[in-house]
């Protein structure tokens, strides 16, 4: 018999003489080296890693977590019943309903622009439903091309910058600086009231903007994000406007961009129903693409995302669309801003854990974050002894930028009696 002399590089390979070795396969396609760029992996998942470990070492120890921003408090009856009844529909012939519109539901759209934009000439057809802020910055990202430059707050959520990286908008990361080549840091600080410095940023064509800000609560006053549309128009940019947190406003801060006159000339407007809403694990948020922002070319933006949408997307489930109309509803804001109130109320709690040991506070008063300063240490390092010492998960601040190192983020989205016992080990480890 005549035995073959190839060898499947997925199959074990066993020698006279050796071990079974085993071998990986391997194809002739390349990795994107833009992907080769990214840093240590995505913050949270390193997160969740370090919390694994933790949990080895101590397996009997009561671990609680202020660490990712997920929401706890459950979704209001009147918001829940809606969906469940559009749910039972769908097992019924006449309730039954298959694809919807890629955009959102027309219904939907209406109301985000009446509700959430009323007073500010947002019309539905300029509102995109989607399966939640996050998966819109990267579909944001398909509008401009890989060598479209890019400024971002720093500290900031991380991804915008993760896929900036992955479109191949960066250079290759630099060690020393903890930054990337060609992505602009706009640094917020303390110094700045947490707002960068336009006069010393050089223009880029994007320039990402959270507000109120995640990791450090604060939200832009009506002052900044005037001088922000300013800026945008005389350089000619577009702002990539992140207003996830918006309804944790309480004082006169803008919530929208389009509360600035001609804004709509520059922004995109991005925002979700997940932490208001408790719809972090439903999965709904939206965008807005004013017909007046235009290329270079003068084509609209809004073509092109439309295009993009229609490509890339089915739409979202028509489920946590009819809980998104229960949202907007007068019943269903009442039960929301109850939540948003428990919420707050944990923010005030953590705020003064850390204030009163004398550390430098922010946050707390218009977001679900509370920013800590820690003078002359590492982020990782406080983040690694709080573990340890209290068994408590925060977030490192360098994990959203240079500009986070010497901070924690503390999320107020947790269970009451959670926040409070968080709050007399933390006492007991800070006093």
């Amino acid at each position: 018999m005549i035995q073959s002399s190839l060898i499947h590089l997925n199959e074990p390979l066993v020698l006279p003489g050796n071990p079974l070795v085993k071998t990986v396969s391997r194809t002739k396609v390349p990795r994107n080296l833009n992907m080769e760029k990214l840093q240590n992996g995505y913050l949270f998942p390193e997160i969740g890693r370090r919390q694994v470990e933790h949990m080895n070492k101590c397996p009997d120890a009561k671990l609680i977590n202020l660490g990712i921003g997920d929401t706890t408090q459950p979704i209001p009856h009147v918001i829940a019943t809606a969906m469940a009844e559009h749910c039972m529909a769908l097992g019924t012939p006449k309730g039954y309903r298959g694809y919807g519109a890629e955009q959102g539901n027309k219904e939907l759209r209406e109301e985000i622009a009446q509700t959430i934009y009323g007073g500010l000439d947002i019309k539905g057809t300029e509102v995109f439903v989607s399966d939640g802020a996050q998966c819109d910055i990267s579909r944001v990202q398909l509008l401009f091309g890989s060598n479209t430059t890019i400024a971002l707050q720093d500290p900031t959520f991380p991804g915008y910058l993760d896929s900036s990286v992955i479109m191949g908008r960066s250079g290759s990361f630099e060690e020393r600086r903890g930054e990337y080549a060609k992505i602009e840091y706009m640094r917020c600080t303390p110094d700045n009231m947490f707002f960068p410095d336009l006069s010393s940023v050089p223009r880029t064509d994007v320039i990402f903007i959270c507000s109120p800000n995640n990791p450090t609560g604060h939200a832009a006053s009506r002052d900044q994000l005037s001088r922000l549309v300013d800026f945008a128009r005389s350089n000619g940019s577009i702002i990539v406007y992140d207003s996830a947190y918006a309804a944790f406003i309480s004082d006169d801060s803008p919530r929208s961009i389009y509360e600035i006159p001609r804004a709509k000339e520059v922004a995109i407007e991005i925002s979700s129903f997940s932490k208001f809403a408790g719809f972090t694990g439903v999965r709904l948020g939206w965008t807005v693409v004013p017909e007046e922002l235009r290329y270079s070319n003068g084509s609209p933006v809004l073509k092109d995302f439309d295009r993009i949408i229609c490509t890339s997307f089915n739409g979202a489930s028509s489920i946590a669309q009819t809980g998104g109309l229960a949202c907007l509803s007068s019943e269903g804001s009442k039960a929301i801003r109850g939540v948003i109130k428990f919420y707050m109320e944990n923010a005030k709690i953590m705020a003064k854990t850390f204030k009163s040991p004398g550390f430098e506070v922010y946050g707390g008063d218009n977001s679900p974050y509370v920013w800590v300063n820690f003078p002359g240490r590492r982020s990782w390092d406080v983040f690694n002894e709080i573990l340890e010492k209290t068994n408590i998960i925060t977030i490192p601040g360098v994990g959203f930028g240079p500009g986070g190192e010497g901070f924690i983020r503390i999320s107020s989205l947790g269970h009451r009696e959670d926040v409070l016992e968080a709050s007399s080990r933390l006492r007991n480890l800070l006093e």
